[in-house]
């Protein structure tokens, strides 16, 4: 029977469980459960306690379905029943005050609507072994977290990010964490959090440094783009945008209207937006204009993040087709033309999958890199290559959790532990150190150093400069 352990919380006691050599904690409330009230309310802090909550199980999940409803997941993600979804995990090797442990802040993907802490490849074991005090959160997702209401706080989603983020702050400390040395990081539209985090000036001063793994923002992201969202549900469901009116909804009902709201053409749509107040610009343009945070960065992404699976028969999409996706994304004429000229050998079955690929995760992430590579921001910027290096693949070997279930259905049998424990090596040294060690130089405007992860990792200088030079372009105006 495994071990007990107790630290006490601001809220009150929490009893979780040692595991070989981590201490965890597991559903710990950091907001009181977004019911009644409170579903569209910014997110109020817990009720205290004085027995010790049982923190031995995950809590419950935001997420109600899988995120892809007609087969597995990459990543596995249950969805665990109850109304207390703004919880959070502690992975800890030292669960006392005053070991000061480095933490890092792990945000979940998910494309905004879906993802669970819960997920096994999300076990801070590796990083608590190599002196890192893990932290997972759950959040609200689609349109309790984000959806623009008349009657409610816009970006609910973002607010339960810095409530989680406050609560570390206030309590990490009883788990050996120091609160100053605080990394928040995510992948996917947890990658998207950590830089709209960034962008969020009353999040600043709650974490040190920011790790982006294929992170996904909403583009365009103004205001008046997400309103327009608010005003096609009730025009495609006849029910009103606001809180009162979805209050008293049951989850199927509210999945059924997010339903509504979904277009293939859309792309992200329930994300954060600029509301012009908690989060002041978007995203690109506080990296841009220097009003994002400077605290360093690591950010990257995967060679294929959404190219069709291997055995699958995809039908040929044509050019047209994909110059429209590229200017959804901001793709001026010229550049799209440039485009079409570097992509030309690409197998006609392969085009739309990478240029999802380069419109989402690569040209958005080589513009922020640029943008901070103009104001002299400490950056560093990888390209994960090995294997299939499709969306979420790499997870997995940051974590050094390669025996984690299913890993070996995302990267096929015998994945190289020694490509795990580089990268893995890296996330630890710059959540500790702040730089991911000397073996990766700095993003900057003269060389551009960009760690390959492959089964010999390598720093190259500017290897991605052609579709740098695509995606740098003062884009089109949407």
């Amino acid at each position: 029977m495994p071990q007990s352990v107790l630290a006490v919380t601001s809220q009150g006691p929490v009893l979780g469980t040692w595991q070989h050599t981590t201490a965890r904690f597991l559903g710990i409330p950091y907001a009181q459960a977004p019911v009644g009230e409170l579903r569209f309310a910014a997110p109020v802090p817990p009720e205290p306690w004085t027995d010790p909550l049982d923190a031995t199980r995950y809590g419950p999940t935001a997420q109600r379905r899988p995120f892809i409803l007609d087969g597995p997941t990459t990543i596995p993600e249950p969805s665990i029943p109850g109304e207390g979804v703004l919880n959070l995990n502690v992975f800890t090797p030292d669960p006392h005050p005053g070991a000061d442990l480095p933490v890092l802040v792990w945000i979940h993907g998910g494309g905004y609507v879906a993802g669970s802490a819960a997920s096994p490849w999300y076990d801070g074991s590796a990083f608590a072994r190599d002196g890192i005090v893990l932290v997972s959160l759950g959040y609200r997702l689609g349109i309790e977290g984000f959806l623009p209401l008349e009657d409610a706080p816009d970006n609910r989603g973002v607010l339960d990010w810095i409530a989680a983020l406050t609560w570390v702050r206030d309590n990490i400390e009883a788990f050996g964490g120091d609160p100053g040395k605080v990394t928040v990081a995510g992948q996917s539209a947890g990658g998207g959090a950590a830089q709209t985090l960034m962008a969020t000036p009353s999040a600043h001063g709650l974490f040190r440094a920011a790790i982006s793994e294929s992170g996904a923002v909403r583009a365009p992201q103004h205001r008046r783009d997400a309103l327009a969202d608010s005003a096609r549900l009730t025009e495609r469901t006849g029910v009103p945008a606001r809180a009162a009116a979805l209050r008293d909804l049951t989850d199927d009902e509210l999945l059924a209207l997010q339903d509504a709201l979904a277009t293939p053409e859309a792309g992200l749509t329930l994300a954060p937006f600029a509301d012009g107040e908690l989060i002041p610009v978007p995203v690109p343009d506080a990296f841009a204009d220097g009003s994002a945070t400077s605290v360093p960065l690591l950010l990257g992404f995967t060679e294929r993040e959404f190219y069709p699976p291997p055995g699958s028969d995809p039908t040929p999409v044509p050019a047209e087709v994909v110059g429209a996706v590229l200017a959804g994304h901001g793709l001026g004429p010229e550049a799209v033309t440039a485009y079409a000229a570097l992509r030309e050998g690409t197998d006609p079955e392969q085009r739309i999958g990478q240029a999802l690929t380069d419109a989402i995760f690569r040209g958005p992430s080589l513009a922020l890199a640029e943008s901070r590579a103009h104001h002299e921001l400490p950056t560093w910027l990888y390209h994960f290559t090995w294997g299939s290096a499709a969306h979420c693949v790499e997870i997995p070997f940051a974590f050094d959790l390669l025996n984690a279930e299913r890993v070996t259905a995302a990267t096929g049998p015998h994945p190289p532990q020694s490509l795990a424990d580089a990268m893995h090596g890296a996330w630890v040294a710059f959540v500790r150190d702040l730089d991911p060690g000397p073996n990766w130089p700095r993003y900057t405007n003269k060389r551009r150093t960009t760690m390959i992860w492959d089964a010999v990792p390598e720093a190259i200088d500017d290897p991605l400069g052609a579709e740098r030079r695509i995606w740098t372009t003062p884009p089109t105006t949407p």
